[in-house]
């Protein structure tokens, strides 16, 4: 049972973490916000235009067949990297999505950082 309420606990700061920092940051046409979304299995990220409420890139670890580590985040990061250059986007306002930065996520946007995308 404590397990339980331990996850439960874990998420409800995350969720806290993510609406704290959403009032902070937004992303537009030119400079899209790049939300990742972690999962126990796999990892997703889109970059989004707030002001039009739609999305302009995205990838997702699972159609690539990848699971979560630090490698694969890597690889999700590159092909991220290369959406985000056709569509000539080439600076983005990262939103960890009330994650901590390190591990998997600090992994995706090295990704990103060495394939020629500001973040």
């Amino acid at each position: 049972m404590s397990r339980i309420k331990d996850i439960a606990r874990k998420n409800a700061l995350r969720i806290r973490r993510k609406k704290r920092v959403r009032g902070k940051i937004s992303g537009c046409a030119d400079k899209p916000r790049l939300s990742v979304f972690k999962s126990n299995k796999y990892l997703y990220a889109q970059a989004i235009n707030d002001v039009e409420g739609t999305t302009l890139a995205s990838v997702d670890s699972r159609v690539m067949k990848l699971t979560v580590s630090k490698e694969n985040a890597a690889k999700v990061g590159a092909q991220m990297a290369e959406n985000l250059k056709a569509k000539n986007i080439e600076t983005v306002v990262f939103d960890k999505n009330g994650y901590l930065y390190h591990g998997v996520i600090a992994a995706f946007a090295d990704a990103l950082r060495e394939n020629g995308i500001r973040v």
